[in-house]
């Protein structure tokens, strides 16, 4: 548990509140992926699917997404660098675990897993043999990456809340 003066919200707390709701939306976006959008997607033709994926990777990078999702990588370590200084307060241990749990397993694993798949991806012509042919490891590999961006990311904001706890 977070110890601070009574009615007085320090800045770790808005810090770990913050990052329940980054951390927890992430994780929320990562979900619909791995359990009905990449299977919707690779119940169509695989051109259709190549060129509907590569649309919703263009639409990924926009403000809205990439501020959540970035955003809460930034506030990750923020709450990991302001609570090494207040160590070895209460709730320490889920802090960092919580902000190791998004850093490296949710954000780390789309820059090292999901995105190189992206980016191949988005140099296929949708409806060639070399697309159709990728689009199946690609949904294979790429939704297997995602399920680990997913449990990494909820597991961020819990343990974040069990630090607020």
């Amino acid at each position: 548990m977070i110890e601070e003066p009574s009615s007085v919200l320090t800045v770790l707390t808005v810090l770990t509140v913050l990052g329940v709701l980054g951390t927890g939306l992430v994780a929320g976006v990562f979900c619909a992926f791995s359990t009905f959008v990449m299977r919707g997607l690779a119940a169509l033709p695989p051109a259709r699917g190549v060129a509907a994926m590569q649309s919703v990777n263009v639409a990924a990078v926009r403000a809205p997404f990439m501020l959540v999702f970035l955003g809460s990588a930034l506030l990750c370590a923020a709450i990991a660098v302001v609570t090494s200084v207040r160590w070895p307060d209460e709730g320490a241990v889920r802090l960092l675990v919580g902000s190791a749990l998004y850093l490296f397993g949710g954000f780390g694993v789309t820059v090292a897993a999901n995105v190189p798949r992206n980016d191949v991806l988005a140099g296929l012509a949708p409806d060639t043999a070399e697309a159709s042919a990728y689009w199946t490891a690609y949904v294979r590999e790429w939704t297997l990456w995602n399920h680990v961006r997913t449990v990494a990311s909820a597991g961020a904001a819990l343990s974040y809340v069990l630090a607020l706890a």
